[in-house]
């Protein structure tokens, strides 16, 4: 039986990302007590309500960076994955939160398409702006990591739907201190919670898959044992497993049959199944058992 695994990078990706998150988390609390001063001072409402917004999301951000440094304890003999699965887990808690997030907001937009309220449009703007200002810096910090770590993504989508709430702030602002739309508000509100749902609905799916431990959406399972079984003294690969343990670290296990062969045959076929699975399918985590001497040849080639 054959252990192959790599780690080194993984460990490299999660300083990067513990970075990542806590400056952008700096960010964010530093803008919300503005915001939290700002509408205390001025009794505005809309910044009282932003200033919670941007709570959750603080909370979100801080939820990310605790699983991260959580995921990066040392395994133990009870856990023996370690504590990976807390990023994956970061990241359904997310998926849910801004689901519940697009929920209360449609919720509020229908109150105020019903009554509309006095808004400053001219405050709100301009309020608006910095907070555009403050979220698009935190993407641009978080975007280096969203696209390997699922848990990351799950804070970068957090913060494009502040962002996007910004815009959508600054051109209902507008609307209102122009044209006097009030309606402007509450209209701007519903596309932004669809489009938080929306992108919220792909890191739930990818979350569940994960949990479920189905095979990687960029690897075909078919496609692996196809390879395996073209290697000269494999009879037959059955067992074959793929999963997820977390974003960007895939494992594999499987059996293969193989022909009556020499030690060193063996060991042979054992290095060149590791190779194939690292090389062709970037997967650095494998366990192959070897079971024999296979009871039939295969095309001749034992």
């Amino acid at each position: 039986m054959s252990h192959h695994h790599h780690h080194h990078h993984h460990g490299d990706a999660r300083a990067a990302n513990l970075k990542r998150l806590s400056i952008t988390l700096v960010l964010v609390v530093l803008y919300m007590v503005a915001e939290l001063v700002g509408g205390l001072l001025t009794n505005s409402l809309a910044l009282l309500a932003d200033a919670g917004h941007m709570l959750s999301d603080a909370g979100s951000l801080g939820l990310a960076l605790f699983a991260l440094w959580i995921a990066g304890r040392p395994r133990t003999p009870e856990r023996t994955f370690g504590f990976h699965r807390t990023e994956i887990l970061a990241a359904l808690a997310n998926g849910v939160t801004l689901v519940a997030v697009a929920i209360l907001i449609v919720h509020e937009a229908w109150g105020r398409f019903r009554s509309p309220e006095p808004v400053d449009g001219r405050t709100m703007m301009w309020i608006a702006v910095g907070g555009l200002v403050v979220n698009l810096l935190g993407m641009a910090v978080l975007h280096g990591g969203k696209e390997h770590s699922l848990n990351l993504r799950g804070a970068w989508l957090h913060v494009l739907s502040d962002t996007l709430g910004s815009v959508q702030a600054i051109a209902a602002g507008a609307l209102i201190w122009l044209f006097g739309w009030a309606w402007a508000d509450p209209a701007a509100s519903v596309v932004i919670a669809a489009l938080v749902v929306w992108s919220s609905g792909t890191l739930l799916r990818d979350s569940v898959n994960i949990l479920m431990e189905a095979t990687p959406a960029h690897i075909d399972a078919a496609e692996v044992q196809r390879a395996l079984e073209g290697i000269d003294g494999v009879v037959e690969i059955h067992d074959l497993h793929v999963w997820t343990i977390t974003s960007g670290f895939e494992s594999l296990s499987a059996h293969a049959k193989v022909c009556e062969l020499s030690t060193a045959s063996r060991d042979r076929v054992l290095r060149e199944a590791r190779r194939v699975v690292r090389d062709d399918f970037a997967i650095e985590h494998s366990t192959i058992q070897l079971e024999g001497p296979g009871e039939v040849c295969h095309n001749g080639r034992c």
